[in-house]
């Protein structure tokens, strides 16, 4: 089995108009936010192989926080600019040319990237991953291809608001 979890960073901060939107760090929300949702996961799911992030400020911050509450060193983030630059079919392209001793693997990434990949992983309408929303979907396969061109089955879907509502 394949794993893909797919999270979008947590909120960022808008108040200083001069920082361009790749260094945009986390608003107090957001830091609130992330390691409530990791914690929440973390007993959801076992560890990721794998952890790909922006490196955009707030992705790698949202990236942070999740590997502390896995336990695992920052050192292990894979950071890939083309996940900002060049987005969701480039995202494609990487998950499907994964080395296949590779199990599982976690994406912190941005809209409309994150909804994007949810919906085409899972062939489910997902009309706004929210910020800090967290997306896993299992694939019935040993092979990343696959992942290509089967649906996988959406282990969870978590976000910061879900709890306040169900």
């Amino acid at each position: 089995m394949k794993t893909i979890t797919i999270v979008r960073h947590a909120k960022s901060s808008w108040d200083n108009p001069d920082v361009n939107d790749f260094e945009r760090p986390l608003n107090a929300r957001g830091f609130a936010d992330a390691p409530i949702i990791a914690d929440r996961i973390s007993k959801l799911m076992k560890l990721p192989d794998l952890f790909m992030s922006s490196p955009a400020l707030r992705a790698k911050t949202t990236a942070e926080i999740f590997v502390e509450k896995f336990g695992v060193p920052v050192s292990k983030i894979v950071l890939d600019k083309d996940i900002y630059d060049k987005g969701s079919k480039y995202i494609m392209e990487f998950i499907k040319n994964l080395d296949e001793k590779i199990e599982s693997v976690i994406i912190f990434g941005h809209n409309p990237d994150i909804t994007s990949l949810a919906t085409y992983y899972s062939g489910n309408y997902f009309d706004n991953i929210p910020t800090c929303g967290v997306v896993c979907l299992d694939f019935d396969s040993n092979n990343w291809q696959d992942t290509f061109t089967n649906n996988g089955k959406i282990r969870f879907y978590e976000y910061p608001k879900k709890s306040i509502y169900n």
